[in-house]
């Protein structure tokens, strides 16, 4: 059971992240979907079962917050994330004064040369500790971790956010503000 949730969870991330229009649907401009909606176009494509009560656990249970109901259930959206061009209503705060970004090995002269840039999503994702870091640059190979100068950023004028999973957001992060660990 608890794969298929995994796997059905992941799927409603594609949805409500990248593209909606794989099961019919569309978000609104802050990211809503229905659920009723929701639920008939992952049915309809025959790619997984979807209801309400297992959507609901989906949302209770995902370890890293990714879902969000609206106050009457009716609706839902994804936290942050996205590579399509919503509004999720971002909280705009000072960030601590480290942040932490996990990526791959394959990436470092990249990012070595031009900084963090979101890659396709909206924001670059930061975490406020080493090991959520080191957990999301295990997922693409051997994980290299930078600490941003969160802190001095701000002071200098960047913006930060924090989605409502707590994933700090950037639009980007200059070269002169990473630091390899």
């Amino acid at each position: 059971m608890k794969y298929t949730l995994q796997k059905t969870s992941k799927f409603l991330s594609l949805i409500l992240r990248h593209k909606p229009e794989v099961i019919g649907i569309e978000l609104d401009r802050n990211g809503w979907a229905d659920v009723v909606s929701l639920i008939d176009g992952v049915n309809k494509s025959g790619k997984y079962f979807l209801d309400t009560n297992t959507l609901e656990e989906i949302v209770r249970t995902d370890e890293k917050g990714r879902y969000s109901f609206n106050s009457d259930h009716t609706k839902i959206r994804a936290n942050q994330g996205h590579s399509i061009k919503v509004d999720v209503d971002l909280k705009r705060c000072p960030p601590p004064e480290y942040l932490y970004h996990g990526t791959a090995e394959k990436y470092v002269n990249s990012i070595n040369k031009q900084g963090l840039i979101p890659n396709g999503r909206l924001y670059v994702h930061l975490s406020e500790d080493v090991t959520t870091a080191e957990k999301v640059g295990s997922r693409h190979g051997k994980p290299v971790i930078y600490r941003i100068l969160s802190g001095e950023m701000y002071r200098q004028g960047y913006d930060f956010y924090i989605s409502a999973n707590d994933v700090w957001l950037a639009d980007f992060v200059p070269v002169n503000f990473i630091k390899k660990l």
